[in-house]
């Protein structure tokens, strides 16, 4: 059985294939933001009563494992074009269902759609954090360009899950100070 702890990072050092790397290393620390994401969508899936969000977010959270295996050099697997591919289809799967958008949206709604946007954040996180690490030590396009695809995913899925929800979509106001002013006449 393999143990929870196994003292080896008590130095501030931990174990990928190729060798020792500092816990501050630029490749823990993608690894880090795509675990950190996959715990995120592993929230917005337990909030979702929506059997589609819910395997769209089972697929993505595949993919994340697909991801961390890449950037450890664990295994033979990798982030591939059909992942691009079919990332784009799903984006405009849902964006067809769902109402055209000229505006911001204010970040509000179910549950699962505010993980869905948290999820959308860090993606966007894990993105930057990917392009920081393709700079030093060239990394695989077809990452990349999933990376840049998936907040756009996210976020389809969030609009989509309030939807489903019947919750309607409300635009920032940019005026404030005058609508602060108009709420306590």
């Amino acid at each position: 059985m393999m143990k929870c702890y196994t003292r080896t990072g008590d130095n501030g050092e931990t174990c990928i294939f190729g060798g020792k790397v500092d816990k501050h290393d630029d490749r823990i620390e993608a690894i880090g933001t795509i675990d950190e994401l996959n715990a995120a969508l592993g929230a917005a899936a337990s909030f979702s009563a929506n059997k589609t969000s819910k395997l769209i977010i089972q697929e993505v959270q595949n993919d994340m494992f697909t991801i961390g295996a890449e950037l450890a050099n664990t295994a033979k697997v990798g982030i591939e074009e059909k992942h691009v591919k079919n990332t784009e289809k799903l984006i405009d799967k849902l964006q067809q269902q769902l109402p055209a958008q000229s505006k911001f949206i204010i970040p509000q709604g179910t549950q699962a759609a505010m993980m869905l946007n948290m999820s959308r954040a860090i993606a966007r996180r894990a993105e930057r954090v990917l392009v920081k690490l393709d700079r030093k030590s060239k990394l695989n396009e077809q990452l990349l360009k999933y990376s840049n695809r998936l907040s756009s995913l996210l976020y389809m899925l969030m609009r989509y899950e309030n939807q489903q929800s019947s919750i309607k979509e409300k635009n920032p106001v940019y005026n404030y100070k005058n609508e602060a002013n108009s709420l306590r006449s």
